[in-house]
């Protein structure tokens, strides 16, 4: 393992579940959490907050202009391809972020982090152990289950030309993302666990927890929640 500065500790006693769009990271972080009475960290999150407001900060330190995304860019005038290539450029840094808050925690325990955006190169260097990592994935056919039933998953909320075809290049981008990490975790070593909606969050919740388990079998067991 790659030395790293851990102030705390915390980053080499976490426990991560990376993957894909759709596949239930955070209701399986959630309920890991619950059973095992640890801390969850939520990418999307972060993300979403703190991390932009990060981004905004260092474009303006940097005299780079600010501005709102043109979705119509984004979503229409781009190709599935250059739109995950941009993703997954930007993953990098943003693991930084992640990493910075969760230097701030002090857990005496294990901390679950989840999110598509801790890929398993990005988390490979900091774990002694590859089984520390796993990376979700919905197959095909849970995937498109997912995108007919879950509400933000219908469309790109976002006013496009031609709204079609920007959840079609979504959809493709989110799909190539998720083959990425699936190579990736498969070249080094991290347990990748297919979700195809036969069993239910507590079943893949349980599959999780018994890859984490030399991590989390000596620790106390909560009382259940009430």
């Amino acid at each position: 393992m790659s030395e790293i500065w851990d102030p705390h500790g915390s980053l080499g006693r976490m426990l991560w579940i990376g993957g894909a769009q759709w596949a239930g990271k955070t209701t399986v972080a959630d309920l890991v959490a619950a059973r095992h009475g640890l801390t969850a960290y939520h990418y999307d999150y972060h993300a979403s907050r703190g991390h932009q407001d990060r981004w905004i900060a260092r474009r303006v330190a940097h005299g780079q202009p600010v501005a709102d995304p043109d979705v119509e860019d984004m979503w229409v005038n781009h190709g599935p391809a250059a739109l995950a290539a941009q993703v997954l450029a930007d993953f990098p840094e943003r693991f930084e972020w992640v990493l910075d808050d969760l230097r701030a925690w002090f857990t005496g325990r294990p901390a679950i982090a989840e999110g598509w955006g801790l890929r398993p190169e990005l988390v490979a260097p900091l774990v002694d152990s590859p089984r520390r990592m796993v990376v979700l994935v919905p197959t095909e056919e849970f995937r498109q289950h997912q995108l007919r039933t879950v509400p933000r998953a219908l469309a790109v909320d976002a006013p496009v030309s031609d709204p079609a075809l920007a959840q079609a290049n979504r959809i493709a981008r989110d799909r190539l993302i998720a083959d990425d990490a699936v190579r990736n975790a498969r070249r080094l070593g991290v347990p990748v666990i297919e979700v195809d909606g036969t069993r239910d969050a507590a079943a893949v919740a349980a599959e999780v927890a018994e890859q984490f388990a030399p991590w989390l079998r000596d620790l106390p067991v909560p009382a259940p929640l009430v």
